[in-house]
């Protein structure tokens, strides 16, 4: 039956497809993000006498040392194609050759250029033991869903004009069919660093790599003493880090990332090259950044224990640890990329696993059930629908999530119930910081309209 709220809402429903500039324009999360585009021009910065990063060609940097009679590359990419070009352009500074690779951590944004940076098979390439432990982890298990939700949060599958950017890098699209968190060329060490701290010399450069469990169980620092700089991987870039990713993983350690961040501190590095965003030069800059860091990170793990220890659960620890807002108001610490919600869900599930402390929750209702008897309390699936029209015209995105979780439910191929829901997802993504979010809302939407169109 068609009423005045359903036409109000297929009004709103046209203004949020049409993806009009104005509308992403008026809200503050589409405006801050797009400030952050000057993070990703292209360009390669020296940042010491032999030390140059390249950044904006793809999603991560690529550093080089100068050595001797050779070069040292640390990371080198997603892909071959912005290796290449980075290669390239590295070229016009030093033809000298690649004596050594390498690699803070396995994911792929990392590594995927590999081969355009091995120019004989003299090159080392270096990686932390159990490299790609994470992946090969859910390989073994026979677990891939983490695929699409990857995609999904990366923004894979939308258009470019749906797209800002992804928080701590340029929007990408991979050549490999929407996937992420693969390579499409296998990387291939030949050294692996071991205990603590390895110490590495070659091409006359002397690096120390450590390691630093955080992001990942095969993450390390590589430490360059001579000229105070330090490559941190992914444990720091300029946004509030992924501490859990929506994607899914392992438990993250985030009080060992918090160690990580405070052992690079303990360096006393003068130039910080994050594992995202452009570097960051100055020893009275790193300093203070490092630290701010490391002590709200700290700061959410403690206040999220202390929390837990008090019998709350996940829902009412997160009203209950509010970042500080000399941390919050840190442009490098704003939830661009991570979001401390996530971060302090991830730390009750890690310690304590799913039930929340509350038995109400042991056996739970199933889904249909539950929103069968909110149906009845409504007075049936009809009101429903109506009470969501309403919260959608309201602008009460999130209560319209909630209600048409609990309509499809009860009616799974409601094709007004998945546009509703498409619709107030495209709303909240278009008011949301946190660009994984953004996406994955986009994403979400995206697929529920194809659903309601079949």
């Amino acid at each position: 039956m068609t009423t005045l709220w359903t036409f109000l809402q297929r009004l709103v429903a046209v203004t949020l497809l049409l993806g009009c500039a104005a509308v992403i324009a008026e809200t503050e999360a589409s405006r801050q993000l797009k400030l952050r585009n000057s993070e990703f021009e292209k360009d390669i910065i020296k940042v010491s006498d032999s030390v140059y990063v390249a950044v904006g060609y793809a999603v991560s940097p690529v550093s080089m040392i100068v050595g001797e009679d050779g070069l040292v590359i640390i990371d080198t990419g997603i892909d071959t194609v912005s290796g290449a070009q980075i290669r390239q352009d590295f070229r016009k500074i030093s033809d000298k050759p690649v004596s050594a690779v390498v690699i803070t951590h396995g994911h792929p944004d990392h590594l995927g250029g590999l081969a355009a940076f091995v120019d004989s098979d003299d090159v080392q390439v270096w990686v932390r033991e159990r490299f790609q432990d994470e992946s090969n982890t859910l390989r073994d298990a026979g677990i891939n869903r983490q695929r699409k939700r990857g995609a999904m949060q990366a923004g894979f599958l939308l258009k470019p004009e749906q797209r800002i950017n992804n928080g701590i890098a340029k929007p990408y699209w991979p050549n490999r069919g929407g996937a992420v968190f693969e390579s499409a060329h296998a990387a291939k060490p030949t050294h692996f660093a071991t205990g603590d701290r390895t110490r590495v010399s070659v091409a006359g450069v002397e690096l120390e790599l450590v390691a630093a469990d955080g992001e990942t169980s095969d993450a390390l620092y590589i430490w360059y003493p001579e000229e105070r700089v330090i490559f941190s991987g992914d444990n720091f870039y300029k946004s509030w880090p992924n501490l859990y990713p929506i994607r899914g993983s392992a438990y993250r350690d985030v009080r060992k990332w918090a160690m990580a961040i405070g052992a690079m501190l303990g360096e006393q590095p003068e130039v910080l090259v994050g594992g995202h965003t452009r570097p960051i030069v100055g020893a009275d800059e790193v300093v203070e950044t490092l630290t701010h860091y490391r002590d709200a990170i700290q700061f959410v793990f403690d206040k999220t224990v202390e929390g837990i220890n008090g019998g709350l659960t996940p829902n009412q620890l997160v009203e209950y640890v509010q970042l500080p807002q000399k941390y919050a108001q840190l442009d490098y610490l704003r939830p661009y990329y991570g979001n401390p919600e996530w971060a302090i869900r991830s730390i009750f599930n890690g310690y304590l696993g799913w039930f929340d402390g509350n038995a109400t929750n042991l056996f739970p209702l199933s889904d249909a059930e539950e929103a069968a008897r909110i149906a009845d309390m409504a007075g049936g699936v009809q009101a429903l629908h109506e009470r969501a029209d309403k919260a959608l015209v309201s602008g009460d995105y999130q209560w319209v999530l909630s209600l048409s979780d609990y309509i499809l439910a009860l009616e799974p191929e409601s094709a007004q119930a998945r546009i509703r829901k498409a619709d107030a997802m495209t709303a909240l993504a278009e008011s949301q910081l946190t660009a994984t979010a953004r996406n994955y809302y986009l994403s979400s939407a995206k697929e529920l309209r194809s659903q309601a169109s079949q």
